[in-house]
């Protein structure tokens, strides 16, 4: 027996036919290939009735996974489309769009358009490219194109300039999580007991305000509650809302430019990402509106793009950049820009700075080396050290202001980003720690919405003075 299992084997394997190593889409698009020709070859001579192996043509639809079951169907219908291809007469062929033209769209048409098509037997294989007739062409997918004079669509949409006065306080911080926060305790806890002065606590705490200045807020309030100050939680809602601005009014004093200093030397430090850069542009449009002299300093020089940001902004507003290359000294910048300002009379210089973490000691002390050499050229220089902060980075903040006011001496903050925070409580922190004069706040993208630091405006955008306001 297994002599002749053996005898046997090898001729049963020959019989078998061989197993075809093509991907199923190579073969059927050979397949495809072979009937198209053969059915051109029946058209121009004679109809044939076997134009293909219809083994040969069902073996190759079963390996492309089409449901062809009649292969003589298959053959049938690739010879008549190529039959009616071939009487296309030229004049029509040549009035006939091509494949480009047809993908083509116009500025307002989004998706591509697929022209009708008579698909062969195999549907998911597509016709020969070299075809002239647009129904030659496959359905194609939708795909989103753009036309190349089509105007690019504005992917965000710059707010407009928030409204002068405590009305355009109110309108971007109103939104705000310390605002919202604020502006709920009086309407959930509408009686006058401990539990809306616990209320108050948690919402000062969680807003950032600190833990001194929320412990001085409520003591206060707890004892004139004691004694029978408020008539109702209306009362202590006002009593609250001038403990806030009482705390605040001390820091809240504007920058003043000394006329006798020429220049007035403004240095602007912070940490990382705070938006120094964006907030010299946005004060180099305010002093240029005031009608005085201006000059910049590109002293980021680690920051890759920091000067031609820089630069970008003293084009938009007419200003001059002193700036240098990569990686430069940035003291050296601050004074070639202090020589350069005091020869031609400008008003005020604003310098740039690298931002750098306030707990790296050896980026602190390049600060201190910035002040030291414009105090070689103007012993008052800088007459201004603005410390940018964001009011996103909560109680982090106060651990900026002590470690840059050691290095540099910080004379005034700017705080920004605080119309989209639950953070901007850290003011109050920062006014009941240090007392360094709040320049400037930032409650929006615009230049315009740089504010002037306003104590009651911006308490009024927290707690209004009526529910509902």
């Amino acid at each position: 027996m297994v002599s002749l299992f053996r005898r046997w084997k090898p001729d049963a394997d020959k019989a078998k036919p061989a197993k075809d190593e093509r991907s199923p889409l190579s073969a059927a698009a050979e397949a495809i290939e072979a009937a198209r020709a053969m059915g051109e070859a029946a058209a121009e001579r004679a109809p044939a009735a076997e134009v293909l192996d219809p083994w040969s043509v069902s073996r190759e639809a079963e390996l492309a996974g089409a449901d062809v079951v009649d292969a003589a169907d298959a053959v049938e219908a690739a010879a008549s489309q190529s039959a009616s291809l071939s009487a296309v007469e030229p004049a029509e062929a040549a009035e006939a769009p091509a494949v480009a033209e047809v993908a083509q769209v116009s500025g307002d048409q989004r998706t591509r358009a697929a022209p009708e098509a008579t698909a062969p037997s195999v549907p998911s294989v597509p016709s020969a490219p070299s075809a002239p007739s647009v129904s030659s062409v496959p359905p194609a997918p939708s795909i989103p194109l753009e036309s190349p004079s089509a105007s690019p669509v504005a992917l965000t949409q710059e707010k407009p300039a928030a409204a002068p006065g405590r009305s355009g306080w109110r309108e971007r911080l109103m939104g705000s999580g310390i605002a919202r926060g604020l502006g709920g305790l009086f309407s959930r806890n509408p009686r006058l007991d401990d539990d809306l002065l616990d209320a108050i606590e948690t919402a000062l705490l969680t807003a950032d305000v600190g833990i001194s200045a929320t412990t001085r807020l409520v003591d206060s309030l707890r004892k004139r509650m004691k004694a029978r100050e408020f008539a109702d939680a209306n009362a202590l809602r006002s009593a609250l809302r001038a403990d806030l601005v009482g705390l605040l009014e001390p820091v809240a004093r504007p920058l003043v430019i000394d006329p006798a200093a020429k220049p007035f030397v403004i240095l602007t430090v912070g940490v990382n990402g705070v938006g120094k850069t964006t907030t010299i542009g946005k004060l180099a449009k305010r002093f240029k509106d005031e009608g005085r002299g201006l000059m910049l300093a590109a002293g980021d020089t680690f920051r890759a793009a920091a000067v031609a940001q820089l630069q970008a902004w003293g084009e938009r507003n007419g200003v001059q950049v002193v700036a240098q290359g990569q990686d430069a000294d940035p003291a050296a910048v601050a004074f070639d820009a202090l020589q350069a300002a005091r020869a031609r009379g400008t008003d005020v210089l604003i310098a740039d700075t690298a931002g750098r973490l306030h707990t790296q000691q050896g980026l602190m002390a390049e600060l201190s080396k910035i002040k030291r050499v414009l105090a070689k050229v103007d012993a008052a220089a800088p007459h201004e050290v603005l410390l940018v902060i964001d009011g996103t980075t909560g109680q982090n903040a106060l651990s900026q202001l002590r470690h840059f006011h050691q290095a540099a001496g910080v004379t005034g903050l700017v705080v920004t980003k605080l119309d989209g925070t639950a953070k901007g409580g850290v003011v109050f922190a920062l006014a009941q720690e240090f007392g360094i004069p709040i320049r400037f706040a930032g409650i929006g993208e615009r230049p315009e919405d740089l504010r002037v630091f306003d104590a009651e405006a911006f308490v009024d955008a927290l707690l209004p003075e009526a529910l509902g306001a």
